[in-house]
């Protein structure tokens, strides 16, 4: 169950709830608050009337909105890295390991909870706090796949990382730019597309030790 179905359960005011599952129903409505009106415009109060609790429990958990959207961003940045580490390690198959990570990124975006908006769309990206954990998953997600491809490819670290990057970003600026085009082409025929794209670039390296390409 996720944090925002929690919330939806848990809603009725006043039923007591063990610690850990009334910090993810907050979680939860934090995240509808959040998503639906950006961090500037949200309030504690919005956020206490949508899990149905008084301000004093919200404040029990997070001391303050920053806290809670820190909170939500390490949540969902850790859900990002781990959907494409999983993808890379899905398969050996390098051509199928691409349309898996571009996958990753566009299932990451299109879940319910618009939780990517909190990562790649936030109104608060001047918060040193917000800037490092962005910054931090970009690398760490660049990381994983610079990780295959010089394993692969026999490239030094720094070359590698930056076609990292590059298919990184590609893929996170691409859902995003199909997201918000109300998904104007199927979901499994963009990720192909854009896989096929990626694929054409990153073939072109030769498997380290071999003639052949990926």
């Amino acid at each position: 169950m996720t944090a925002i179905e929690q919330t939806e359960a848990a809603r009725p005011r006043g039923t007591r709830l063990p610690r850990r599952a009334r910090r993810n129903q907050l979680l939860g409505a934090a995240q509808e608050v959040f998503v639906a009106q950006g961090y500037h415009a949200a309030a504690m109060d919005d956020i206490a009337e949508r899990a149905g609790v008084s301000k004093p429990v919200l404040y029990q958990h997070f001391p303050g909105k920053l806290d809670l959207y820190l909170a939500l961003l390490d949540q969902h940045c850790e859900a990002l890295l781990q959907a494409v580490r999983t993808a890379l390690a899905s398969t050996t198959d390098n051509k199928q390991r691409v349309r898996a990570t571009m996958d990753a990124y566009f299932a990451y975006v299109e879940d319910d909870g618009g939780a990517f908006r909190l990562v790649f769309e936030s109104d608060l990206t001047n918060e040193p706090a917000v800037r490092e954990r962005v910054d931090k998953v970009t690398t760490e997600c660049a990381e994983a796949i610079c990780d295959v491809i010089a394993e692969d490819t026999g490239l030094s670290r720094a070359e590698s990382m930056l076609l990292a990057s590059g298919l990184g970003g590609l893929a996170q600026v691409v859902a995003r730019s199909w997201l918000h085009s109300d998904r104007s082409v199927p979901r499994d025929q963009a990720v192909q597309l854009l896989a096929s794209l990626a694929w054409r670039g990153i073939a072109g390296f030769p498997l380290h030790g071999t003639d052949q390409h990926h």
